[in-house]
């Protein structure tokens, strides 16, 4: 196929440019999605088979986790070669097929980039590590002499995320800086062979048809000049609510925008996704200013309480932030790097209910709305894997919860592990619970989890009042319960959500669609607690 031929193909796989203002992008977690194979693992093959499910789910677009060739040190996210495909997966063959039955299917395809580290594996690296200090293969990396008499101290205070000191000795003496991983070195973005080297990326991929990137860790490729201490030893904690001199620093937007300038140069509105930890949802904003990333993820939104005053202010400081950057907010509840959130809410009945509800409540606002796998299925956290099988770095090294819980493999039929996720067993075991949440066991029950979100994605896609240029405002509500309005088109949708311990009276009007039962009076609507309410507002 031709580089014009895919571009082509790629404008006119869904719809316009502006596609991605509310969109809904659908996380596959390639490991654990579908296995093609029978090898235990999810693979490019094993998304490509189920691509009819996801459109007939109602998403807009497939955001993929890494599958480029990887030590899998931190399952991909350590990247050895960004122009092929860990055999793992499949090959770059496997990889086209895929991104064009997507775009048959009217979906678009987000691969994830990774420009914060490369893999110790990378070519880059291993030169770096033959060349010596002082060589131009090392200036590739943050390497730098030790503090002390003998430099036998880390350069600087920074921890990594993971769990210890950020920096690792080599044996000629220098230390090398990694945020994450000791797998995972830290490329230094002063220069200018990794700026040309990332474009490069960008353009090959482009050319395949992918309509976007997903940036991991796009608050962290610029570090503050000097690197110096952050004089705090509880950083891990820091993260996210204030700025270290590693991450958040104003020279990554520079670098967003000469990415941004490279999407803009394709048609078909491909777009960048940045994964940003800021302390501020307005800080947050800088990230999709008009000329820098399309959309950034909402961790404000995803972290809340259930609580209705506090999931009051995120929203509204989120869609004060969008407002001022021209962005669309994005709502997230749960991903690959958290519990999730049916157990974050209580599990069981109570964070089934709650998370149902929730599922309403993020659908009906405005913006893009990310939907974790299986999420639609309600699935809970994990959190009896044997000691033997998880394998989650994150926890290995001491940093917290292990994040092995989220990404068990999706089941989609049958009555006993894996549950036709692949013909053998699944690189993590599957409870045999799960039976009863298979997409299999779902099918055509009205009252499932997976019904809720085919009928509330394919409301949200045809209702006028859900769609970007729509309005939005509150609504008074009864103690504990949020409620909004939202109108366009000629039409209004209101939405509710009872987060206290009481039933809520709402004013009257339609229903449209409820998370759980609801009843209706002559003068009002009665709202369960964690319960949420679609309904077009009487008069």
């Amino acid at each position: 196929m031709t580089q014009e031929s895919v571009r082509a193909t790629s404008a006119a796989a869904t719809g316009g440019d502006r596609w991605w203002r509310d969109a809904v992008i659908y996380e596959v977690y390639v490991r654990s999605f579908a296995d093609a194979d029978g090898d235990g693992v999810g693979d490019l093959d094993g998304i490509r088979s189920r691509l009819p499910y996801l459109a007939g789910l109602g998403v807009d677009a497939l955001w993929i986790t890494p599958f480029y060739p990887s030590p899998m040190a931190d399952f991909g996210y350590d990247v050895a070669d960004y122009r092929a495909v860990d055999p793992l997966f499949g090959d770059l063959e496997a990889a086209q097929a895929l991104i064009d039955d997507a775009h048959a299917h009217g979906l678009r395809i987000i691969v994830d980039l990774v420009p914060n580290h490369t893999s110790d594996r990378h070519p880059w690296f291993r030169a770096a590590l033959a060349a010596g200090p002082g060589s131009p293969e090392r200036a590739r990396y943050v390497f730098r002499d030790g503090r002390g008499p003998d430099g036998g101290e880390p350069p600087n205070d920074w921890e990594s995320v993971f769990g210890g000191s950020a920096w690792t000795r080599v044996p000629d003496g220098q230390w090398y800086l990694h945020l994450f991983a000791v797998e995972q070195p830290d490329l230094d973005w002063e220069h200018p062979e990794v700026h040309d080297e990332f474009l490069d990326i960008l353009r090959f991929w482009l050319d395949r048809g992918v309509d976007g990137f997903r940036v991991d860790v796009a608050h962290g490729m610029v570090k503050a000049a000097g690197l110096p201490d952050v004089g705090d030893a509880a950083q891990s904690g820091m993260l996210g609510s204030v700025v270290v001199p590693y991450f958040d620093q104003d020279g990554v937007h520079d670098i967003l925008r000469s990415w941004r300038r490279l999407l803009d140069s394709y048609p078909g509105g491909r777009i960048g996704v940045a994964e940003a930890w800021a302390p501020t949802p307005e800080r947050l904003a800088y990230y999709t200013r008009p000329d820098e990333m399309h959309q950034a993820f909402n961790f404000h939104y995803l972290t809340a309480p259930w609580d209705a005053g506090a999931l009051r202010d995120v929203v509204d400081a989120s869609l004060e932030a969008a407002r001022e950057a021209g962005s669309p907010a994005t709502w997230v509840l749960s991903n690959h790097d958290v519990r999730r959130h049916v157990t974050r809410y209580g599990g069981g009945a109570t964070g089934v209910a709650r998370a149902r509800a929730a599922a309403l409540l993020t659908f009906a606002l405005p913006g893009s709305v990310y939907v974790y796998q299986g999420e639609e299925l309600g699935l809970p956290e994990v959190l009896d894997l044997p000691a033997e099988v998880r394998r989650d770095p994150q926890e290995a090294r001491g940093a917290g919860e292990g994040r092995d819980g989220c990404r068990v493999p999706v089941p989609w039929s049958g009555d006993a592990p894996p549950f036709g996720f692949g013909a053998g067993s699944s690189w993590l075991p599957m409870p045999p619970d799960w039976k009863a949440l298979t997409v299999e066991a779902q099918d055509g029950d009205p009252g499932s989890m997976l019904a809720l979100y085919r009928e509330a994605l394919g409301v949200r896609r045809d209702h006028p009042a859900l769609r970007a240029d729509a309005s939005f405002s509150w609504l008074p509500a009864p103690l504990g319960t949020l409620a909004f309005v939202r109108a366009g088109g000629g039409a209004t949708l209101a939405c509710a959500v009872n987060l206290g311990d009481a039933p809520a009276e709402l004013a009257p009007g339609t229903p449209l669609l409820a998370s759980g039962p609801v009843r209706e009076a002559a003068d009002r609507i009665v709202l369960p607690p964690a319960t949420a309410l679609w309904w077009t507002p009487a008069g």
